[in-house]
This record gives C-alpha cells, structure tokens and sequence, in this order.
C-alpha cells in the first residue's frame, strides 16, 4: 500500500494567532491587542512573509484573548540576492580573501562595483527565504516583549512571565497548524469561548474560521471594535426605550468593552429619595465603581435609572438586574452618609486644618499655598474691575472640601462638592461658583470659568502652581509632567484669551513669584518661556501657520488677549498683492540693520534733510505719511486697518533698493539711511514682525 504524501504547505494563507490568557487588565486592553497584532505583522514583514499593508490586518482583543488574523501570508519568503560591499579592490590580497572567506563565496567569485570612494569589491550572495513554521515562535515572543509596559507575573512552576497567567496558544497559518511554544505553551488548533455560554472548547478547521465560529459557537464577539460598537447600539436602543438620554459616556464604554465579550444591556432603577445627594456624586458611583451608564432626562437631571452591560446575553435578564440594583444601593447610602455628614461642618471651620496637609514639601501646606492664591486673586479681580473680595474669600475656602468625606472617596468631585457645601453654609452664590470653576479646565476642551471673579481664582490657583514649582525646578521633561503644568498653562493661556481679559502675563506671572516672598528660585523667564512654547502650539491648534504665530510672537506676547487679533492681521495682510514684496523687503531690512549692529553702527531718527537721492526722500515721505495714518489704527486696536496701511509702500521701498546704496562712505549719509530703514522696520512691525512672513 503506497504511503500517503504528506500535505503541501500552501503559498500563501490567512494566518490566525490567538493567546488565550486570564483576565487582561481592561484599561489596556484595546492597546495590548494593537501591540501584539502590530508587533506579528511587523514580524511578518520583517522576514518578508506579508506584505506592507497593516490596514490588512485584523486585530482581535476580549478580556481573555489576544489575537491577530493577516491574510496572505507566506509559508515561506521567497530567496533572493543581497550585495555586501567590502574592502576596495587596491586592498591586500590578504584583505580580499578574508572577506570572500567570511561571506562564504570563492575570491575568483568577487565582483566589483564603483562607489564614491573608489571601486570596491563585493560579494554577492544567496540568502534562502524565512519559513513561518521556523520563525513564527519567535515573531510571536518578539511581539510580546514589545508590548507596553505592563506589570508582569509568574504561574505555576515556570519561568514564563506575562501580564496574566497564559492557558492556550492557536498558530494556524490556513488549515495547517504551525508547531511552537510561546511562554511555555504549545501551539494547537483548539480556542476557548465564552466562560458560561459556550462548550469547553473550540476546534477551529481554520484560520479564516476563527471570527466567525467562535462568536457562532463560542459566543464571543472577538473585535474590540465591533464589541464596543454593539454595546454603543444596545445602550442607545435602551436609553431611547427609556425616554432618556445617556450624558458623556464614552470612557466608560471604552472600558467596559474591556470587560465583557458577549455583551447585554439591561436597566436597572434605584430609589428615587436617592436623587437628594448631589447627582454628580451619584454619577461618579454608578460610573466608576459599578461601571453603570446613568441615565438622563432630557433637561441633564439624572434620572433614578441606570443601565447594566453584562458579559451576559439571557431571556429573562431578571436576576442579573435585581443583583445590580441590590449592589448599587450600598454605595448610594455611602454617597448619602458622606454628604450628610459633610455638611455638619462649615468649609471655613475646615480652612485652618489645612496647616496639616502638604502640598508640596519644598512649597509648604495648603493652607500656605490658599494664603497666596488669595492674594493673587484679589489683585487679578481688582485687574479686570471684579469683586475682589467675592474672589478672595473663594479663594480662601478653594480647597477646604479636600478635607471632607465625599472627596477622599471621589477626588475627582473637588471644587464640584466645595461649591455645594459652601451653597449650604450660606455663602454668596458667586463665591460657591467660583470654587467649582477654579478647576477648570479640568481636561482638554473642557468649560472655561464663566463669570470674572471665577477667571481670577481660577487664574491665580494655576499661576501659583506654575510658579512655585518652576521655583523648585519641577519643570517638565520630555514626556514627564507629573503636576500637570502643561495642562495648567494651557488652562491659563485658554482663559486669558477665550474670555478676552486684558491681563498683562508679565504681571501675573511676577505675582506669582512674588507670593513665594523670595523661598523659591526665580524662574521667571523660564516659565515665560514654557508659557510661549505652550502658547505657539494653542494658536497653531486654532489654525494659524507657524510663520504667522513666529511673526506675532516674536514681538512680544504680554497681553494674550490681543494676539489672536494680532494674528487675524497678520492673515488678512498676507492676503494683500503686496504682502509678499513687503515681507521680503522687511527681511532684508533686518538683516541690513543686523550686519551694522555688529560693526558698531549707530543711528537716530531719520533727518529729511540729510537724504541726497529721490528716491530716498519718496520713501521718507511714504512712510511718514503711512505712520501717521496708521497710529489711529493701533489706538482703535484695528490691527488689519493698521497693516494695510502700509500695503502703499511697496513701490517707494522697492525703488529705494533698486537704486540707493546704504552701505556708503559718507558717515552721515550712511547713519542716515540705517536710521531711515530702522524707522520703517519699527513703523511697519508694532504688531509683528512682518520679515518672519518671507519663505
């Protein structure tokens, strides 16, 4: 009987990869499955077996699996011919034959090839094509190690180290299993579906079969994306069903995808007397804690409903709801008990305890530090004509809620839980304001401070900040920002400007130096500087070009809000036919006046009388009568109007270059026309500096 020919290894395959693991860290889940699929593609290309298309790939994460599927993928790379250069031909002979003996090839075999060094001598050799049943293991470890920076564990009595224990391991490259072992599993064919709604095991016949099959048999729904897109459906389906709405909800669905993989939505309801504690402490529970969606009448109350997403999908949803709505209770009266008991002791009784918390150890207690933020934000209130002391007393009750209940269980709601106490304890209504407002933005695109005295606690808690860690040299480096001053500049930088606040940043930024009474470093310039570099990347954010931004900015940036006019002038001058000619002349200008700086020129103002060439004298006349003109403009604060005042000299300053010489003999003469292009440079550049417009 002849013998059975083995199965011929297909050219090229989908190939599945799939890590069968113990709960994943769901707050990285969706970024472990990118990783480890990337990290395989990459291996893939890398030995030449899949093409470069990573938009082919698909990616699979559950909180019990990371997989990748790529289609059409080598059984083996193909062979081909590499040329390694070596020694030039005018070498040794000794030489020569050493590096034909290290690349495999005879010296007669050598070839030569020119180079800009000379000719050299080169060996051109056959490499053989990678074969996937060799080098998928290591691929796979390879993508693993890559993986973010997670913190790893050990499982029984092996020495393999992941992020949670590894149970099961499919490589199937078509129908063929590709033998390996990754973290001290062996590779097979069988994967696992869902921990209570599916049989034991999965036998899948290939690698295009795994989607499919194990959300068919498995009940799994193995895409991240296609999960959390149908929780998103149901979700909606049930808050419409409801008459309600959802608030933001986003996070939350990113990370509740990372906790169930054949997702169910039910509504459960809590007692309606519940609703007496401020909603957002309600909301902060349900979301965080029990990972529920509250749900919202269409005026923004919360309602007392919630919805579930289980890792259940059942008939008769009865006892997964009545489970959660018994859950959720305890943590609503701890909600209850914290406010309650809150609200028995007056913020301002709390202020001076505050002497018992650290804010910084280089920077002394809060109590220290609302002192300051106090006396900031009575001078930035009494700046822009506020109520100082309405700024003022909220600033001194600003982090007295840190020391109550609710916030050290929720940190998140400080300020949010202050403006309700202080509401309770009978302060003025803008003082209740201004301590929830002094926080913002909290986040990126988040509400600015309303109302002015709100800006000026707000303002003053990110300027004392900003200052007094610069002062202790907490800048930050590279990606690290521990204190958030990033976020803390760009918060103050968004007020200034978006609530238009004629503030000078020089003044804030010495007051708040101040403050520290000379305990600190003086940084100043230093956070000047950072304030600009968070500044440039603002304006670029809203649209302008860097050249525009550089050109605004190069003249100063005091008051921040006047630069997005400054820079609506600079866009509308460019529009102008003679912007272009002007910029360029403006650069030579600078550079002119530059060059004499340094040979030790100097000038005053240009005299009509000295100028010899008609040429010289139009452009005198031009710009005397632009400047006058457009001063009018900058009193009006009409940056564009005072701009295009200057769009007439284009003609007079390229006839002053066509046919005058600065550089001439003649002192007087010479200092003369330095003077007269020192004044059209200072003229034309109150607002910016136009010559940083020229390519």
């Amino acid at each position: 009987m002849a013998k059975k020919k083995p199965d011929k290894a297909p050219a090229a395959a989908s190939l599945l990869v799939e890590l069968l693991t113990e709960e994943l860290p769901p707050r990285d889940l969706e970024r472990l499955g990118l990783s480890f699929a990337d990290g395989i593609f990459n291996g893939l290309v890398r030995y030449q077996l899949s093409d470069h298309d990573i938009r082919r790939r698909r990616v699979f994460a559950t909180p019990r699996r990371l997989g990748v599927l790529v289609p059409d993928v080598l059984a083996r790379a193909q062979d081909r011919q590499i040329m390694d250069s070596g020694p030039s031909i005018n070498a040794a002979p000794a030489a020569i034959a050493g590096f034909a003996r290290k690349r495999g090839v005879a010296v007669e075999a050598l070839e030569h090839q020119e180079t800009p060094n000379g000719k050299v001598v080169v060996a051109r050799i056959e490499v053989r094509g990678a074969v996937l049943e060799i080098v998928l293991a290591k691929i796979v470890s390879d993508a693993l190690e890559k993986l973010p920076n997670l913190k790893m564990m050990r499982w029984g009595d092996g020495e393999a180290s992941f992020v949670r224990p590894v149970h099961g391991l499919v490589m199937m490259h078509g129908k063929r299993i590709i033998p390996g072992t990754v973290l001290g599993v062996h590779a097979g064919n069988t994967t696992s579906g869902h921990r209570f709604m599916s049989t034991p095991s999965i036998r899948l016949g290939s690698a295009d079969d795994y989607e499919t099959k194990l959300r068919k048999s498995g009940n799994v729904i193995a895409d991240f994306a296609v999960r959390r897109t149908e929780i998103d459906r149901q979700l909606q389906a049930e808050a419409k069903r409801h008459r309600a709405s959802l608030g933001k909800y986003q996070d939350l669905l990113d990370e509740v995808a990372a906790l169930v993989e054949f997702p169910g939505v039910y509504a459960g309801e809590f007692d309606p007397p519940f609703l007496e504690i401020p909603q957002e402490c309600l909301i902060l529970t349900m979301r965080k804690n029990q990972k529920y969606f509250p749900l919202f009448a269409a005026d923004g109350k919360l309602l007392p409903k919630f919805l579930i997403v289980s890792n259940m999908r059942v008939q008769d949803p009865r006892h997964i709801i009545g489970g959660n709505e018994r859950v959720v209770r305890p943590r609503l009266e701890d909600a209850r008990f914290f406010f309650n008991q809150d609200r028995k002791i007056r913020l301002e009784a709390r202020v001076p305890q505050l002497a018992r918390v650290v804010y910084h150890n280089k920077l002394g207690s809060q109590l220290e530090r609302i002192e300051r933020i106090q006396l900031l934000a009575g001078g930035i209130a009494r700046d822009l004509r506020a109520d100082a002391m309405l700024a003022e007393r909220a600033a001194w009750l600003s982090k007295a809620d840190l020391l109550t209940g609710m916030v050290g269980e929720f940190p998140e709601l400080q300020g949010i839980m202050g403006r309700y106490y202080a509401l309770h304890d009978g302060e003025p209504r803008e003082v209740a304001d201004a301590i929830e407002a002094h926080y913002r933005p909290r986040f990126a695109g988040d509400a600015l401070p309303e109302k002015t005295v709100d800006c000026a606690v707000a303002l003053a808690e990110k300027l004392d900040t900003l200052a007094g860690l610069f002062g202790i040299g907490q800048q930050p480096t590279g990606e690290k920002d521990p204190f958030g001053l990033r976020r803390a500049a760009l918060g103050l930088i968004r007020i200034a400007v978006e609530r238009e606040l004629p503030l000078s940043l020089h003044e804030l930024v010495s007051a708040a130096f101040a403050g520290y009474g000379g305990k600190i470093g003086d940084a100043n310039a230093d956070l000047q500087l950072f304030m600009r570099e968070r500044f440039s990347g603002y304006l670029k954010e809203l649209g302008y070009s860097t050249l525009q931004v550089e050109a605004v900015l190069s003249r100063g940036f005091d008051r921040l809000s006047q630069v997005p006019r400054q820079l609506e002038a600079v866009k509308a001058f460019q529009a102008l036919p003679e912007s272009e000619s002007l910029a360029a002349a403006n650069k030579r200008v600078a550079n002119i006046l530059r060059q004499a700086a340094a040979k030790g020129e100097s000038f005053r103002k240009a005299d009509r009388e000295t100028l010899k060439e008609s040429a010289e004298i139009a452009l005198f006349d031009a710009l005397n009568d632009a400047s006058g003109k457009a001063d009018a403009f900058l009193r009006d604060e009409d940056y564009a109007g005072y701009l295009r005042t200057f769009a007439v000299l284009k003609a007079p300053v390229d006839a002053f270059f066509d046919s005058v010489m600065v550089m001439v003999e003649q002192d007087a003469l010479r200092k003369n026309r330095l003077a007269l292009l020192a004044d059209l440079r200072e003229a034309m550049n109150r607002i910016a500096d136009i010559s940083k417009l020229a390519a």
